[in-house]
């Protein structure tokens, strides 16, 4: 969940990279994921789709135990507000969402007024 994101987790972060186009997504959501790589595009095991992902830098280091390195990737499921305007996030959002207006290497993102499903605004505004 993106409350349970810590700013020390993000520390190695170089650059997200977007898979398509944010602009119109309300919100996504993210979490931290164990994968096998520092960079490139990670493997997906979810319902619905990947919308973006992290690159961390040559600096990270991965678990001793595991091998992995944590990084964050963004998605979104089949009944989110994008595919269903109407549907179960008609108005509030998941508890991993947020603004995609709000993300940045490095910077964790938090839900607005737009990702709640308030009106849209020219600039986010945190709640």
């Amino acid at each position: 969940m993106s409350v349970l994101i810590e700013p020390g987790q993000l520390a190695h972060e170089n650059a997200l990279v977007w898979l398509e186009n944010t602009d119109a997504l309300e919100y996504v959501r993210q979490s931290l994921d164990r994968l096998p790589t520092r960079r490139g595009k990670p493997a997906y095991h979810r319902d619905g789709r990947m919308v973006g992902y992290a690159v961390l830098g040559p600096t990270s280091r991965s678990s001793r135990a595991s091998g992995t390195f944590l990084r964050r990737v963004f998605w979104l499921l089949p009944h989110d507000r994008d595919g269903q305007p109407d549907g179960l996030y008609a108005s509030g959002a998941p508890s991993e969402a947020v603004d995609p207006r709000t993300l940045a290497p490095r910077v964790k993102g938090c839900k607005t007024r737009r990702s709640e499903g308030g009106p849209l605004s020219d600039s986010p505004r945190s709640l």
